[in-house]
């Protein structure tokens, strides 16, 4: 049946659960005997991600209608075990999804970088709400500071921000395997939180050593201010009657 260069519904048939849990066992047993180590998205449970950097991640993700059509599809596919190799880089992701053939697809997703000046925006209104390193990569933190990652030019990725390439035949903007990716990258989060700072290009450690830096530097400022809870010496002589 032919087909028009702008029909983009074209279904493709979704093969068994146990086909690709097959296929992606030789994968990595084949790539393994040529010396070459995989890294899989292993999920163990029904919940693809479980800390608060994986849940930010897939909530962001699925807050975008541009993604909603084929997410689910990405569900099932990252539980399965497809997705065979995944590897987080300053700026994008390298991965490897197993899909009917016996060679898997390759995925490159592509995150824009964050710009001096919003970072330095974001730190300043972190303000006094990260206390050390520990605090931030649990996902401990008041809820003011949680919105400022997720909101509008926050530190997670807007759709405009994201772009992806798949070898797979699917004309979709955004197939299955892409998704896969994106929610295996939520449960690598999981495994290290520092691994989103990397993504996006930012030395944690430097992130928030600036921001206590601003925070002693403000107080610093304000040391010789006179406070409001000092008693006047004429107050004591009321005060005491002396």
């Amino acid at each position: 049946m032919s087909r028009s260069y702008w029909d983009t519904q074209t279904n493709y048939s979704q093969p068994a659960a146990a086909q690709l849990k097959k296929n992606a066992v030789n994968t990595i047993h084949k790539e393994k005997s040529k010396g070459k180590i995989l890294e899989p998205v292993i999920i163990e449970g029904r919940s693809i991600v479980k800390s608060w950097w994986g849940n930010a991640w897939c909530d962001n993700l699925e807050k975008y209608a541009d993604y909603e059509s084929r997410l689910d599809r990405g569900k099932r596919y990252v539980r399965t075990g497809a997705v065979v190799d995944l590897k987080i880089q300053k700026g994008k992701v390298l991965a490897r999804v197993q899909g009917r053939r016996k060679a898997p697809y390759k995925v490159e997703i592509r995150i824009s970088p964050l710009s001096e000046e919003r970072c330095q925006q974001i730190i300043s209104r972190c303000g006094k709400r990260i206390d050390n390193l520990e605090r931030l990569l649990k996902g401990d933190f008041p809820e003011e500071l949680k919105e400022l990652f997720l909101g509008t030019g926050g530190l997670f990725p807007e759709p405009r921000e994201i772009s992806f390439n798949c070898s797979c035949p699917d004309w979709a903007l955004l197939c299955k395997h892409v998704a896969a990716v994106l929610y295996g990258i939520g449960a690598r989060f999981d495994e290290n939180p520092l691994l989103f700072f990397e993504l996006r290009g930012i030395d944690v450690g430097r992130f928030v050593d600036v921001t206590l830096a601003n925070r002693v530097e403000s107080m610093l400022a304000n040391a010789d201010a006179p406070s409001k809870r000092i008693i006047a010496d004429e107050k004591w002589t009321e005060l005491f009657g002396l």
